[in-house]
């Protein structure tokens, strides 16, 4: 970016413009009295050519005639007999019972801290859900992991997932009990 060297800038030597001169007022005057002047013999013009027999209703329109009295109501036809039957008909389904694949646990989190899993187990309880935090040893050192359940249907196991979805809690996975 060039730079401007704005303290020795000589001032600009242009002349101010001079403001547009107004319209003289006469001729206002006279476009005023023009467009009165159009309007005027458009006014006679019309006057002039109108069909007499529109003008001479327009003077005498015909007197008004009496309300139009509206016929008694009749009584509503009944109730078609389709929809009487759709009323009182009994659908019999057959539902098939789903096969539980046993009971599921939710895990929710591992942690390597014990304070850290205790947290998510207080974010957990304030969405109205009990959970437990269980100590696993492993070849990788100790784990921490916050579980739910055991649940007898996944359908319930989802039931608390959504619950925890609700509170920003969406880290939860589902799986078979071992």
């Amino acid at each position: 970016m060039a730079q401007h060297d704005y303290i020795n800038r000589q001032p600009s030597k242009t002349k101010h413009k001079q403001p547009a001169k107004k319209p003289f007022p006469g001729m206002l005057v006279a476009v005023a009295v023009s467009l009165v002047g159009a309007f005027g013999y458009g006014l006679w013009y019309v006057k002039q050519h109108a069909d007499p027999a529109e003008v001479k209703l327009a003077q005498n329109p015909t007197p008004k005639t009496a309300p139009v009295v509206a016929e008694p109501k009749q009584a509503l036809p009944r109730t078609p007999d389709f929809i009487t039957e759709m009323k009182e008909h009994e659908v019999k389904v057959e539902v098939k019972e789903i096969e539980k694949g046993g009971p599921y646990v939710m895990q929710c989190g591992s942690f390597r801290t014990y304070e850290q899993a205790e947290t998510l187990k207080a974010k957990i309880a304030f969405a109205g859900l009990i959970s437990e935090i269980r100590r696993v040893e492993g070849k990788n050192g100790v784990w921490y992991k916050v579980r739910l359940g055991p649940y007898e249907s996944k359908r319930q196991a989802e039931s608390d997932k959504n619950k925890l979805k609700r509170v920003k809690i969406v880290s939860c996975g589902i799986w078979g009990w071992t």
